[in-house]
Order: structure tokens, then sequence, then C-alpha cells
């Protein structure tokens, strides 16, 4: 069927890149919405190859043909908002079929700053869309003329250097801020490197092509201590490296969560130019996924049926004649119909975006069965060579390193559920000591015995003097790992019937039977319950 199938019209696609959502922040919001047109005006018509007609210049609805290069304009007004819209198309210079679309919308609404977004798609033949996503010229021109901020961030076309301690905490503060939107790119400079300011990878052109998707930060070795003092090595990046931190980072998140790429691998050029393709596509990925089309970016289909809608009222209000209401009607089912085709688009996105996570869920269960298994099969060969896995495994000195020795000395054996992670972080129980040797404890002897089947033998269990394995008994509780809900039954517990949080230790866990992991769900204190 390949003859007929040439000759049969070849289906257009279309692929949204990269959404953009930012405030103007400026004391006269009029003059500062009004500006932000013009440039965004001047940036279509450069690529226009003509002169936009002067009802785009007043802000008023508008439109211009040239060869593929057309532009469209919008203008929504009424006692408490004041709309504008642009959609600008321009057909690729170099692969035949591809267009790419542009759509700015800036809106003023009473009471509250101007706000600013921008779309770029790409309508192409072909199936998949091989590019190096850049965000449109024209944030960069807004960006400089008018002050853009996404949350408490203002978005600058340049990179920001760390030059002070003052400005590491304060970039400590920004990647744990929980209302954080959007991604930051940390690059840091290697120790000894000629221009202690220039890291592996070029910021500046990061900070350009990812304007309004991310933020790019440049950390100079001297100042890369202060990520590793709050969030420990695992969560931290230097020696060159660079590291995303995607929004909701927190010193507790998974480390793998957050990609890290070491130096390295960024020493050569062509491992510094793949990584930036990666943190451009991740960039523009997440733009998509987190910025809500509706609601912080308006679709210009949606505001110029709405436009056309308005305009349809009008004439039948005004009486005017059938045929200028047919043409109202028939540009205003074009909108609609293009308005589906969004919906449309962006629902086979997000679907194919479920199953790919639906698969990474699958490959990442699998991976964990083989690790327990493997970590398993590396302790037996260890034990039978007649040497201890932990024979030389030195205790944590303080609670701020007790996370970070538990994850690199117990993986695959114990690991530290979310909550349990935070409260390590500065409890008030004050042997650290104590509480080590008891996850110990869990890795080596429990685990060994829940393998074999032996939970009843564990009851009662003395862990080292004063220190005992027991039932939770009316202290059990639920909780969520890794998507399912589990119940927290078992616990190691210190006697003399206290509940004063320096002396008294309480480590609930349970027996995580896919991975062969006990999972600590709480620790060190007592749990608030509401008996206690």
């Amino acid at each position: 069927l390949s003859p007929v199938a040439a000759r049969m019209p070849r289906v257009v696609r279309e692929f949204e890149i990269l959404r953009v959502s930012a405030t103007l922040f400026g004391k006269d919001s009029t003059q500062n919405a009004e500006t932000a047109r013009k440039e965004v005006l001047r940036w279509a018509q450069n690529r226009s190859g003509g002169r936009l007609p002067a009802e785009a210049w007043q802000f008023e609805n508008f439109e211009y043909f040239s060869g593929g290069r057309n532009s469209v304009g919008v203008r929504l007004q009424n006692e408490h908002s004041d709309i504008w819209a642009i959609r600008a198309d321009d057909p690729d210079k170099n692969v035949a079929g591809r267009t790419w679309t542009t759509e700015v919308t800036v809106g003023l609404m009473v009471g509250q700053a101007p706000r600013f977004s921008a779309r770029l798609l790409a309508s192409t033949h072909e199936v998949e869309l091989d590019i190096e996503p850049h965000t449109p010229g024209l944030v960069q021109q807004v960006a400089e003329s008018c002050a853009l901020s996404r949350g408490p961030q203002q978005i600058s076309p340049e990179p920001w250097l760390i030059e002070t301690e003052k400005d590491a905490l304060q970039l400590v503060e920004i990647l744990i801020d929980p209302y954080r939107k959007l991604p930051i790119f940390v690059l840091t400079v290697p120790e000894g490197s000629s221009d202690p300011n220039k890291p592996l990878i070029d910021a500046e052109a990061l900070a350009r092509a990812t304007l309004g998707n991310g933020f790019v930060v440049i950390l100079p070795a001297a100042h890369s201590w202060v990520l590793t003092d709050h969030f420990g090595k695992q969560r931290s990046v230097f020696g060159g490296g660079a590291r995303t931190y995607l929004p909701g980072f927190a010193p507790d998140s998974n480390p793998y969560a957050h990609r890290l790429v070491i130096g390295d691998h960024l020493s050569t050029a062509d491992g510094a130019a793949q990584c930036m393709r990666w943190m451009r596509s991740l960039a523009a990925t997440e733009s998509v996924r987190r910025i809500l089309l509706g609601r912080d970016v308006l679709a210009f289909a949606a505001i110029r049926n709405a436009s056309l809608q308005i305009r349809q009222q009008q004439l039948m209000k005004e009486g005017a004649s059938e045929s200028e209401q047919l043409v109202a009607a028939n540009a205003r089912i074009e909108a609609l119909e293009k308005e589906v085709s969004d919906q449309k688009a962006s629902l086979e996105y997000f679907d194919s975006e479920h199953k790919r996570a639906e698969e990474r869920a699958e490959t990442a269960e699998e991976q964990s069965r083989a690790s327990a298994f493997r970590v398993q099969q590396l302790i037996e060969q260890i034990k039978a060579a007649g040497s201890s896995v932990d024979s030389n495994i030195e205790l944590p000195k303080s609670w701020q390193e007790f996370g970070n020795w538990a994850d690199v000395n117990l993986a695959g054996r114990v690991v530290l559920a979310p909550q349990a992670r935070r409260q390590v972080r500065s409890p008030e129980f004050a042997d650290v000591a104590v509480a080590a040797r008891c996850l110990l404890w869990l890795a080596t002897a429990c685990r060994e015995r829940r393998m074999k089947g032996g939970e009843g033998s564990l009851r009662e269990e003395i862990v080292e003097d004063g220190i005992r394995n027991a039932h939770c008994g009316a202290d059990q509780f639920d909780l969520d790992w890794q998507g399912q809900r589990q119940t927290a039954d078992w616990h190691i517990k210190n006697g003399g019937n206290t509940r004063d949080p320096k002396r008294c230790l309480r480590i609930y866990y349970f027996w995580h039977e896919p991975t062969q992991q006990i999972v600590v769900a709480e620790m060190p204190a007592h749990r608030r319950t509401a008996a206690t």
C-alpha cells in the first residue's frame, strides 16, 4: 500500500513547544502593558516581512496576511479587564512544511498587576519534532523593556552569579520555597578554574534559551559548600557539575528526581552540548506541564472566539444584514474549531505524558526489585569472604549528617520515609549514635530475619541494653509509600516509660516486601496521637 499512501495527503500535527506566564511589575500598570504590547508588535513586524496595519499599533483588532507570515490581533475590553492578544505565524526557514506559531497575551485586570503570557507551537507533517526549544525573542524584548517576574523571582536574560555567602544562602531559600514555579539550573565552577565565575556550560546561552521557563544560577566553587551544608552531598552540586532543582524541592527530596550531571561529563564539548540540550528540553516540557492553559495562559483561539461572539451579538442588535451576520458566524465557527483543536492537542499531550509516566514507573519498580536482589547477592558474597558489610561504617556525629549517612551506608536495606527524614533534621533526642546503631540493627539482624520469614521471633527482641524491638499495637498507623498505603506496625523503643523528647526514643517502621527493605516511617520521638 506504500504507493497509495504516498499519494494521500499528509497529516499536519500541531506540537506545543513551551509556555510562558509572568507578571509585569512597575508603578504604572497601564503604561507597562502598553510598552509590552509595542515590543510584541515590533517583534511581529520584523518577522512579517512588511508593515502591520495602523489598527495594530492602536491595539485594535487587525489581520495581516503575507505569504504565510500572518499576524492576527484581538482586543477585549470591559469595565473589569482589558485583554489584548496576537497570533503570529512564521514558516520554518530550513524545514519545508513546518510553521512556527507564537501566541501572546497581555492582560489588565482591575486591582492586579498586568499579566503577560506566551505560547510557542509548531505545525508540521513530521511524526516526531526533533528540535532544541528556545524561548521566543519577544520574551527577552519585553523582559528588557518592562520588568517581568514569575512569582518572587525577576525574569532576566542574564544568569544570576552567586558572589557572596549571603547570595548563596538566598539561593538556598529560593530552592526550598514551596511556592517556586520554575526549575532552577545551578551551574558550578570547577575548583582551580582560571575563571572562577565561568562554569563548563554556556550560562548566558542557557539563560536566554530558557528565559521565562527557568532560572540559571552560576555557583562558584568558593560558595558551593553552602548547598552541601544545607542539603548534604546527595542533593547538592559542586566540582563543575550542574543540577536541575525542580519546583517542590526540599532538603528531604528524592535526590534522583533533581537531575545531577557531574563535572567530568561536562568537561568535554559533547557532554556540555548534550546537557545544554537536555536542560532546554526540560524547561520547555515543564512549562507545558505546569503552566495551565485557560488559567495561567490564555489560548488565542479562546480570546478570538469571545471577541467574535461579542461582534455577532452586536450585529444582531443593530439589525445587520444576513450576509454580514453569516460572515461573523462563519468566523466564529472557525475560531471554535481552532479552540477545539487546541483542547484536543492538550488532551493528546497529557495522555502521552501519562503513558510515559506509567512506563517509567514500571521500569523503576523492575529496577528496584533487581537492585534489591543485587544488594542481597553482594551482601552474601561479602559474608562468604569472611568480611562484614558494616565493619568500616563510621556513625554520624550530628543530626545534620544523619539523613545522608543513612542514604549512603544503608542503601538497599533501610530507607527513611519523607516524614522521618524531616524529623531527623534537628530533633530533641540527644544521642545520635544510639539512633544510628538502631538503624544498623534494622539493616542487619532485623532484615535478615524478615527475609527468612522470622517476623514472630523479633517480638521483644533486645537491640542493645535498654532498647528493644516491639510490635506497635494500638500505636500502629498508616502512611503512603510509593503510591500505596502501608502500615507502620513495628517500632524500636527505649525503656524508662518517659516521654521526654530528649530521652525518649521511638523508631516506627514496616517491612516492604517488594524491595526487601525496612522503611522507617517516623523517628526519633514518640509519635503524637489523639491519646497522647
